[in-house]
C-alpha cells in the first residue's frame, strides 16, 4: 500500500464499501460525540469523514491532534446509515473507520480558522497566505484562474497562434506608468526595466515574420493599487497579428472571450459575438465613461438647449459660457421620499460637485427646485426628449464638457445602483473604438497623445499633415465587460515616417524619437507588415468570473495595497556590500520629525 494515500479525499463512493484505504490530508474539523470522534479530512479535492470509535487504540492521539495538522489515516470504507448521509458531500454516503492514525506534521495554534465562512482582515490573510489558500473560496478562485489560463492557451493555439516568450529584463518603455528598475551589475550606472507590457517585442516579432504571436505575459508596473489593479505585477493574454484590419482583430478575440465566459460563467448569460462597437465620443456622451457597464439601462441625454436663456439662472449661465448640461433619468424615483434625493445631493458634494439638481414628473407638471424656476414648456421638453412618465425623475450634471461627461457617468452608475437597475448574472461586452489620437494638455496648453502613441492614426500621414490634431482619431480600441476595461489594443503604426510625424505633433523632435525608439524604428525600416493586437487582462477576467470585488482575491500570492509582500517581508533593505557591488549609493529621504503634543513643544 502506498505510504501516504491510495485515494484522494473526494474519490470514495458507496461502491468502495468494505475496502481498506489510506488517505492523507489536513484535519479540517473535529466533532466529539461522547467518545465517538468524527474528523473531516481534507485535501485539494474535497473532504472525507473519518470515524474513530470509543476504545480505539488511536482515539487518544486523534483527540489531541489540532485542526490543520497533516495526518495519514488507514481504515475500512463503511456505508453511512440513512440518517447520517450527507448529500452536500461527494463522499457523503461513506466514512472511513480508522484503524491507523499517523500525524505527519502537527499544526500550531492557527492565526485564523480555515473551516467556516468568517471574514478576517486582509493583512492577516496575506501574511499567512498559505493558510488562506486552504480555505474553500480562495482555493476555488485559484483553480478557476488556472483553468481559465489553460482554456485561453488552448483557444489561441486552435486559432493558429504560436506561443513565444518575450524578455523580462529589457529597456524602459513609455507605457504610462513607472517602471520597476533593475541595476545592471556589469554596466555601472545603467538599469534594466521589467516590462510594463511586451509591446515593442511583440511588434518586432511581427517584423520578424512570426505572424500570429501570443503569450500569457507577466507585466510589471510600479503604480498604486486599486480594486481592479495590482500594485506590482499582473498577467495578460498578449497577442499580435500581421496583415490584419481592426475588424479582424475583433473577430479573433470575440469568440475567445465569449467562449471563456460561457465556459466558466456558471450559467450567466454572455453577449454574443460580434460585440457592440461604440465610438469613444458616443460612449462619453451617452454613458459618461469609456468603459460603460451595459447592464445599466440608463442613458444620458444632453439637455443644454432646454436651459439656454432659461429662467434657471445657474444652468443658463453655464450654457452661455460653453458648458453642457447632461440629464440622467431615474425611472420610478418620483415615489421615493425626500431623503432619497437629499442622500444623492450629499453624495454629489462628496464627489466634488456643488450638488445634484433634479426634477420629479407628476401629472400636473414638474416638481423640485429646478422645476420651480424653469419654464413649464422647457420642463415638458426635457420629459419628452427622455421619454419619461409620471412618477419618474431626472437628475442633472452641469459644467465644462470634459468634466460633466465623467460626472454624469458617476451619477448614472449611482442612480442605477440605488434603484437596483443593474442586471446581475450577465456579462455584457462591447468595444470602444475611434479614440482621439491627441488631446490638449490642460496644464501646458499643448497637444499630447491621448492614449497609445504607437497606434496608427486614421488617415495616416495625410491626416497628420492636414487635419487639426484634436480631430484625428486612432485605430485604438478597448474591450470592456460589465464596466471593467479588460484590454486596450490598436492597429499599430508600422511606418517610420508616420511615427516620426505623430511624435513631432506631440512635441517630440525626430532626434528624441530616434534616441528612445530607435530599435523599433530601425526594424520598421527593413520592412514591417501592417499589424495589430490586444492584451486582455487575465486577472480582471478571473475577477469577473469569480464575482470578486478585488483583484487580490484571484491572485495566488498578492502584494497588499502598499505594494508589500507581508508573507515574505518584501521589499527588504540590502546590505551595503551588495549595493557596492552594484555601484549604488542610497539617498534616502529624511524621516519626518515627530511633533510632541505638549503645549510647550508646540510653541517651540
Amino acid at each position: 500500500m502506498h505510504p501516504y494515500r491510495t485515494h484522494s479525499c473526494a474519490a470514495l463512493r458507496a461502491g468502495d464499501a468494505g475496502t481498506t484505504v489510506r488517505l492523507s490530508g489536513w484535519v479540517h474539523s473535529k466533532r466529539d460525540h461522547g467518545g465517538l470522534l468524527f474528523i473531516d479530512l481534507r485535501d485539494h479535492t474535497g473532504i472525507t469523514q473519518i470515524v474513530i470509535p470509543a476504545g480505539s487504540s488511536v482515539l487518544a492521539l486523534a483527540e489531541s491532534t489540532r485542526v490543520e495538522s497533516v495526518v495519514t489515516v488507514t481504515g475500512e470504507v463503511v456505508l453511512r446509515d440513512d440518517a447520517t448521509r450527507n448529500p452536500n458531500l461527494d463522499t457523503g454516503d461513506i466514512e472511513i473507520r480508522a484503524a491507523e492514525f499517523l500525524v505527519q506534521s502537527a499544526a500550531a495554534v492557527l492565526p485564523f480558522q480555515v473551516a467556516g465562512q468568517e471574514s478576517y482582515p486582509e493583512d492577516l490573510r496575506l501574511k499567512y497566505r498559505y493558510i488562506d489558500l486552504r480555505r474553500e473560496k480562495v482555493r476555488k478562485n485559484m483553480m478557476l484562474r488556472s483553468q481559465v489560463i489553460t482554456s485561453l492557451r488552448r483557444r489561441m493555439i486552435d486559432l493558429g497562434f504560436t506561443e513565444f516568450q518575450t524578455p523580462i529584463l529589457t529597456a524602459s518603455s513609455p507605457e504610462g506608468a513607472r517602471d520597476f528598475l533593475v541595476p545592471a551589475r556589469l554596466h555601472p550606472g545603467k538599469f534594466y526595466a521589467l516590462p510594463q507590457a511586451p509591446q515593442q517585442f511583440k511588434q518586432l516579432a511581427m517584423v520578424g515574420g512570426l505572424d500570429r504571436y501570443f503569450q500569457i505575459a507577466p507585466c510589471f508596473r510600479d503604480e498604486a493599487a486599486r480594486a481592479d489593479r495590482s500594485p506590482g505585477e499582473f498577467y495578460q493574454l498578449d497577442f499580435e497579428m500581421a496583415f490584419v484590419t481592426q475588424e479582424e482583430v475583433f473577430a479573433t478575440l470575440e469568440p475567445v472571450m465569449e467562449g471563456i465566459f460561457r465556459e466558466f460563467g456558471n450559467g450567466r448569460s454572455v453577449s454574443p459575438a460580434p460585440f457592440r462597437r461604440i465610438p469613444y465620443t458616443e460612449a462619453m456622451a451617452v454613458y459618461g465613461s469609456d468603459k460603460p457597464d451595459l447592464r445599466n439601462p440608463l442613458l444620458i441625454s444632453d439637455v443644454t438647449e432646454a436651459f439656454e436663456n432659461s429662467g434657471f439662472g445657474l444652468f443658463a449661465k453655464i450654457a452661455a459660457n460653453g458648458g453642457r448640461i447632461r440629464a440622467i433619468p431615474a425611472p420610478g424615483a418620483g415615489d421615493k421620499p425626500r431623503g432619497f434625493f437629499d442622500k444623492l445631493n450629499n453624495w454629489a458634494r462628496e464627489n466634488g460637485a456643488g450638488g445634484l439638481g433634479y426634477i420629479v414628473f407628476e401629472a400636473e407638471g414638474g416638481k423640485g427646485p429646478i422645476a420651480k424656476n424653469l419654464e413649464a414648456e422647457r420642463v415638458l421638453a426635457i420629459r419628452e426628449k427622455m421619454g419619461l412618465s409620471d412618477g419618474d425623475a431626472v437628475f442633472f450634471a452641469a459644467g465644462p464638457e470634459a468634466e460633466v461627461a465623467k460626472f454624469a457617468g458617476l451619477v448614472r452608475t449611482k442612480i442605477a445602483t440605488e434603484l437596483n437597475l443593474i442586471e446581475e448574472n450577465r456579462f455584457e461586452f462591447c468595444w470602444i473604438i475611434d479614440f482621439p489620437m491627441y488631446e490638449l494638455n490642460e496644464e501646458t496648453g499643448k497637444v499630447d497623445f491621448s492614449h497609445n502613441p504607437f497606434s496608427m492614426p486614421q488617415g495616416g500621414l495625410d491626416a497628420l499633415n492636414s487635419q487639426d490634431p484634436l480631430t484625428i482619431k486612432a485605430y485604438q480600441y478597448d474591450i470592456v465587460c460589465n464596466g471593467v476595461e479588460l484590454s486596450s489594443g490598436a492597429i499599430r503604426n508600422h511606418l517610420p515616417e508616420v511615427m516620426i510625424r505623430a511624435f513631432e505633433i506631440a512635441g517630440y523632435p525626430e532626434s528624441e524619437v530616434e534616441a528612445r525608439f530607435g530599435g523599433m524604428l530601425n526594424a520598421f525600416r527593413y520592412g514591417a507588415p501592417p499589424h495589430g493586437g490586444s492584451a486582455p487582462g487575465v486577472d480582471r477576467m478571473v475577477m469577473l468570473l469569480a464575482d470578486e470585488p478585488n483583484i487580490r482575491e484571484v491572485t495566488l500570492f498578492p502584494l497588499n495595497q502598499q505594494g508589500e509582500d507581508l508573507m515574505m517581508g518584501a521589499p527588504l533593505p540590502v546590505e551595503p556590500a551588495r549595493l557596492k557591488e552594484l555601484s549604488l549609493a542610497l539617498n534616502l529621504p529624511k524621516p519626518k520629525p515627530s511633533i510632541s503634543s505638549t503645549p510647550d513643544a508646540a510653541k517651540e
